[in-house]
Parts: structure tokens; C-alpha cells; sequence
């Protein structure tokens, strides 16, 4: 997924994350080392120096995680895909200027815009 994303958008210089064990596998951070880009990993029981992440996660817990109960890996995939494509393409995020996420990449790629003047 994340070669994906690099792809489309470019490789990020840092990845801010948090100690999880998915985060600071040597596979990893060995795989974006090799791409030029760098990983900082957030102090442990610091969660407000990646304030962003961590409201993504509880967002992500409370709104889908905890609401369902997956009967095997492929069912949390189809509903793991379906919040996605919610969350990117209706829900409108106060930070992006009431727009969605889709709406401002695409505002982003035309160079236009995405937020009105305060």
C-alpha cells in the first residue's frame, strides 16, 4: 500500500509514527531508507506529538473497529474498505475546510484553492 501511495504521490521525506511494532519493524524502516525517506518515531506515552495519527486511529476505532465484529480476515477487509471510501469521499473534515479528503486532493492536484479565505 504504501509503495502504491508513493507512486501516486511522491515518497515522503519523514514518516512520523508512533513505537507501535508495525511501525519500527527493521523490514520497515529498512524498505523507506532504501527510497531516501527518513522515520521518527514519537516519544513512548507522548500520543499529542502526532496528534493528527492518533485522532485518525481513535476516529477509526470508534467509528468502525468497535462496531463490528469480523467473521474472518477477507469480511474486515470489505468493511475496512467501505469506512475508507466513507471517510475519503463523504465525511467532511472541519481541518480541510469542510471539504472531504477527495475533494481537497483533487483541488490540491489542480493547484486550485481547496480552502475559502478566512
Amino acid at each position: 500500500m504504501l509503495a502504491r501511495l508513493f507512486a501516486r504521490h511522491g515518497r515522503p521525506k519523514v514518516i512520523r509514527s508512533d513505537n507501535g511494532p508495525e511501525f519500527i519493524a527493521f523490514e520497515l524502516t529498512e524498505w523507506l531508507e532504501s527510497l531516501g525517506s527518513q522515520t521518527y518515531h514519537i516519544e513512548p506515552g507522548k500520543p499529542c506529538q502526532n496528534s493528527f495519527g492518533e485522532s485518525f486511529h481513535n476516529r477509526l476505532r470508534h467509528e468502525c473497529l468497535s462496531c463490528e465484529e469480523f467473521w474472518s480476515v477477507e469480511h474486515a477487509r470489505v468493511v475496512l474498505e467501505s469506512w475508507r471510501e466513507e471517510y475519503n469521499t463523504e465525511h467532511l473534515h472541519s481541518l480541510l475546510g469542510y471539504l472531504t479528503p477527495a475533494e481537497f486532493a483533487a483541488a490540491q492536484e489542480t493547484q486550485q484553492p481547496a480552502l475559502a479565505p478566512a
